[in-house]
């Protein structure tokens, strides 16, 4: 299967502080990929310098068999469109209404007609639950359904590549089993390749191809939660494992 995301001996620093010290992944096309390590080992940073919003001090980014770390800001643009992200605040404009929201890109960076956006908007919404809230502003909705409209803005471009920022922090336990099963849904139907930042053990076991440890800027263990489980033994990723409460 070929890789649609490649990274190679990737680099990052800010003023002399190496965040990412030579990252090495490749993701393979329809793959969902879980990262997860300690707080501020960089995992965000990583998903931000993948995107072209941080520039690397080193190392090479191919997406879709391109190198991105030399290409036109242009030719860049091209390439997130085919890229989703659901950020972990949902970062929804507050005056705007949810399927203003979900439309938001085609509203102000294309010549379709406002109707076609809506009926566009309230067929993605549709497909995560949120039809019937498509007039209401955010600050009238739950934590968990912002996550959803942000998952629909994310996939109303229909992207190949979904980034996921933390999907489930700050929800309680059973809005994140809900979240946890939407993202399934959504990479099933969608075929969605899915890379994951994340602190939630179960939401790892249950949406991961293969979990991938990043400590000390670098991807120091990679496999599936199975094989993690039963070989790694990095306390780290012993820790993390060890508070599942189930297995995929």
């Amino acid at each position: 299967m070929e890789n649609i995301i490649s990274l190679e001996n990737l680099k990052v620093d800010f003023e002399r502080n190496e965040v990412l010290k030579g990252i090495n992944l490749d993701v393979k096309k329809g793959e969902s990929i879980v990262i997860v390590g300690s707080s501020g080992c960089g995992k965000s940073v990583l998903l931000k310098t993948i995107l072209g919003l941080i520039k690397p001090a080193g190392g090479d980014i191919y997406i879709f068999g391109e190198k991105t770390t030399s290409l036109p800001e242009k030719k860049m643009l091209d390439i997130r469109q085919k890229i989703g992200v659901v950020f972990q605040s949902s970062a929804l404009f507050d005056s705007l209404s949810v399927w203003e929201n979900v439309g938001f890109y085609y509203i102000h960076h294309s010549e379709m007609a406002d109707e076609q956006i809506h009926e566009k908007a309230k067929e993605i919404l549709k497909d995560v639950g949120m039809e019937a809230f498509q007039d209401f502003l955010p600050e009238q909705l739950s934590g968990g359904m912002k996550k959803r409209v942000s998952v629909a803005r994310a996939l109303i471009s229909e992207p190949e590549i979904l980034f996921y920022d933390e999907p489930t922090t700050g929800l309680d336990p059973i809005t994140s089993e809900s979240i946890t099963d939407l993202i399934t849904e959504v990479h099933a139907r969608f075929k969605t390749t899915d890379i994951t930042v994340t602190h939630d053990v179960k939401l790892a076991s249950r949406i991961s191809d293969r979990i991938a440890l990043l400590e000390d800027g670098k991807i120091q263990e990679i496999g599936t939660f199975p094989e993690l489980k039963e070989k790694s033994r990095n306390p780290i990723i012993m820790s993390f494992l060890n508070h599942s409460g189930g297995q995929k």
